[in-house]
């Protein structure tokens, strides 16, 4: 996920030269701050996480990314014992040590460090860290931190089914999307279209997907194997008080080939348009086109993301470009 320049007046006074972490309950140089080699998180990839974007200080939908990590906490039987409060208190001083307004914050809860064979113990020591990177002021007037639209590309690696890893999940194991990524080499796509174990459309490697193709805009059931994204979220809640119909169901890749519009969504990018899906250049006729002619965003598309910022602006800048 790429960085872009500061684009407005209220983005964060630090920089990320030397930025500070949070690690198990104290603020360390980032250069200090180690977790042991016999940690299960390192060791087995066995923790959780979660990423969010803070907007002017402030975590975005935090008590839904609260709740997502608890929920990955329960799949995975560990009990850490910190309450949503002593994270978000956490993050709020790692934002603050760092003098960032506007970043990427990164929450992570692993097991701890444990006797080393793969079955976990049921006491828990938790190693919690968290990381934050400053990223440009969001809302009205923003630009967006990704390269632009982006190319996607379907992987022969696929989702596995939620029996083998649960899909709703947001663990350290992220084998499977770092194997779709090595695809894309070959391409040079900027973000893998992975399919579900019988061959329908699921999600990209880390972002959801949408697509709009006269009908409906239309994205992957939470019924696969899914991630319940919070951008994904908020996107039906501003497309359904539009009164545009949303559809969430079961879609075969062309599908998305042959859409007017396609997007990808997670807490970084926000909501990235999708300009080639398998070398096939996406509604053409309908989309902004750029000073090179390149489609950039669909009319729904812009729209959406025009809502979105909106909403930003609103909620964590006092609606200051209002």
């Amino acid at each position: 996920m790429s960085d872009a320049s500061d684009s407005g007046d209220r983005t964060a006074d630090g920089d990320g030269a030397n930025p500070v972490y949070h690690v198990d309950g104290e603020l360390v140089p980032a250069d200090e701050a180690v977790v042991s080699v016999e940690d299960r998180g390192f060791a087995y990839g066995d923790a959780a996480f979660e990423t969010v974007r803070a907007y002017g200080g402030d975590p975005f939908r935090w008590a839904d990314h609260a709740e997502r990590l608890a929920n990955t906490c329960e799949t995975l039987g560990l009990d850490h014992g910190l309450s949503d409060a002593d994270l978000k208190r956490r993050i709020d001083e790692t934002l603050a040590a760092n003098e960032f307004a506007d970043a990427y914050v990164k929450c992570s809860i692993t097991r701890g460090v444990q006797p080393g064979t793969l079955d976990p113990q049921p006491e828990v020591d938790p190693t919690v860290v968290v990381i934050a990177k400053p990223l440009p002021r969001g809302g009205v007037g923003s630009e967006p931190v990704h390269g632009g639209p982006a190319a996607i590309q379907t992987t022969k690696t696929r989702k596995p089914s939620s029996r083998a890893l649960p899909a709703d999940a947001k663990t350290h194991n992220y084998l499977n999307g770092i194997l779709a990524r090595l695809e894309l080499r070959v391409t040079g796509a900027d973000e893998a279209l992975m399919l579900d174990p019988d061959g329908n459309v699921a999600e990209g490697a880390t972002s959801n997907l949408f697509f709009v193709d006269g009908t409906a805009l239309k994205t992957p059931s939470l019924d696969g194997p899914i991630l319940p994204g919070i951008t994904r979220e908020t996107v039906i809640e501003l497309a359904e008080a539009e009164g545009i119909p949303v559809e969430e169901g079961t879609y075969p890749p062309d599908a998305v080939r042959e859409a007017d519009e396609v997007f990808l969504t997670n807490s970084t990018w926000e909501i990235r348009p999708v300009s080639r899906v398998d070398g096939i250049e996406i509604g053409r006729d309908d989309a902004a086109v750029d000073g090179d002619g390149e489609g950039v965003a669909g009319a729904l598309t812009t729209l959406l993301s025009e809502l979105f910022d909106r909403r930003i602006e609103e909620a964590y800048y006092d609606g200051e470009r209002l």
